[in-house]
């Protein structure tokens, strides 16, 4: 299991994508398709979240962890790619139970996430800014896994990259 994770618009979608589409045998699990299941009652991350928002990340978490171990079991590789930044991220890496697991920070400057905001389509910052969740991410996030600033990185040099040092992103 390769779990790929970072600030809003630090290349996560792309990258897992491209990475599982390497592998042989393999899948990508983006943990944002659990919080869009909520149809009515969804309560969304706030820099000051309400329990139930807590609540609906934690089950996203749950989620995505248990999806991607029952993945690995039936011999795939899984690509987790979610926003799990500051505490989360250790309680993240220990509800997964396989073995052979590693996790990649995605960590480009504060520009380039403003800079890849803007060529996106969605729009991920409505309640929070570039530069606060790179404060969470630099600040308040265990320094695990492989950490990787792909600033001046093309998605293709990323996974790149991430293949080399997979090694380094052992957890």
């Amino acid at each position: 299991m390769i779990v790929i994770t970072g600030a809003m618009a630090a290349g996560k979608s792309t990258v897992a994508e491209l990475l599982a589409r390497r592998l042989p045998r393999s899948v990508h699990i983006r943990g944002d398709v659990f919080r869009k299941m909520v149809v009515n009652g969804r309560a969304d991350m706030t820099p000051q979240p309400d329990p139930e928002a807590t609540a609906q990340l934690q089950l996203r978490y749950e989620l995505a962890a248990g999806t991607a171990d029952r993945y690995a079991a039936a011999g795939f590789d899984a690509v987790v790619q979610d926003v799990i930044i500051g505490t989360e991220l250790e309680h993240f890496v220990r509800r997964v139970t396989t073995p052979a697991r590693y996790l990649v920070v995605l960590s480009p400057s504060v520009s380039a996430l403003e800079w890849r905001e803007e060529q996106r389509a969605k729009s991920g910052y409505v309640h929070f800014s570039p530069g606060a969740l790179d404060e969470v991410l630099r600040r308040e996030t265990a320094q695990i896994g492989y950490w990787l600033d792909s600033s001046a990185q093309t998605p293709d040099e990323t996974v790149d990259d991430i293949l080399a040092h997979l090694d380094r992103a052992a957890v």
